[in-house]
């Protein structure tokens, strides 16, 4: 995939055996042994290390390979293959990509589909592209922030963003005009037995970012996913932990208490919004 310097925003040009990207004003970026490219400037950081940790991406691994949410992948594959009709070379970005399990479920669904995608995972955490890597060779893994997007302004055919912050200025810049946007989020109601064993009071609080993107994206619909599920062991109810919010404000009694259950049975509340950019360039 096309990508742009995030200098200078000039297109960048691979050599010849692919191991670094140069613009024409002379910017320069290598390729990391594991196979990503490293596009985030140091003053982007707002910290040294940004993003999940590496024990938050080793716990969303092993929860999302054990198929707890599959179903989640398989309604948003579903979207992206109705929408997409049509689009024989989809060009998406998967934005907020963690360790890349979305992202090569998608991969993997256009293609059986008979699309031929080119798809790129973006996350600022250099630890969950160092994991998504692993996953696939296939796709263009980029270390970089949303908030400033290394690729052509109106390249993308789609953008996924999977329980993630939206963006609405620079994911309507790297979309065309009409581009999808499918949006993840959880519902008011999501892994509500957990969070009745965390605090002490739970709210449901609705949340929706049509009104966040109104101005730039047109909504066409949301969807709605309920399931329910069993974790088994103390080792997922653990990953569960850690790979969420919850588990960065638990106190630790509370975390040894929950694992001595060995077993909980969730509720997954989830909704899709699917979006279409608008045609309207000079709102960008």
């Amino acid at each position: 995939m096309q990508l742009s310097c995030p200098v200078c925003h000039a297109l960048l040009q691979a050599d010849t055996e692919v191991k670094s990207l140069r613009c024409d004003a002379g910017h320069s970026f290598d390729r990391a042994r594991q196979g990503y490219w490293n596009l985030l400037l140091a003053q982007r950081k707002k910290s040294k290390d940004p993003g999940d940790n590496s024990e938050m991406i080793q716990a969303r691994r092993r929860f999302l390979d054990a198929g707890y949410y599959w179903l989640i992948a398989e309604q948003l594959n579903q979207l992206l293959i109705a929408e997409l009709s049509g689009i024989q070379n989809p060009h998406l970005l998967d934005l907020g990509c963690g360790e890349g399990y979305y992202t090569v479920q998608i991969e993997e669904a256009l293609s059986a589909a008979g699309f031929s995608p080119q798809i790129a995972g973006l996350d600022i955490s250099k630890h969950a592209v160092k994991a998504a890597c692993r996953r696939s060779d296939s796709i263009d893994w980029l270390v970089a922030t949303g908030a400033d997007i290394p690729l052509p302004q109106g390249s993308l055919d789609a953008l996924t963003l999977m329980f993630s912050r939206v963006m609405p200025a620079p994911m309507a810049r790297a979309l065309k005009p009409g581009g999808l946007l499918i949006v993840v989020w959880p519902g008011p109601s999501h892994l509500m037995e957990l969070r009745e064993l965390i605090y002490d009071e739970v709210r449901q609080r609705e949340y929706d970012p049509t009104a966040e993107l109104d101005s730039l994206f047109e909504p066409l619909r949301t969807e709605t996913l309920t399931f329910d599920f069993e974790i088994d062991s103390a080792q997922g109810i653990d990953d569960l932990l850690t790979m969420t919010p919850h588990g960065q404000r638990i106190k630790p009694a509370v975390h040894a208490a929950i694992l001595e259950h060995g077993q909980l049975n969730c509720h997954a509340d989830i909704r899709l919004g699917v979006y279409r950019r608008r045609q309207d360039d000079n709102a960008i």
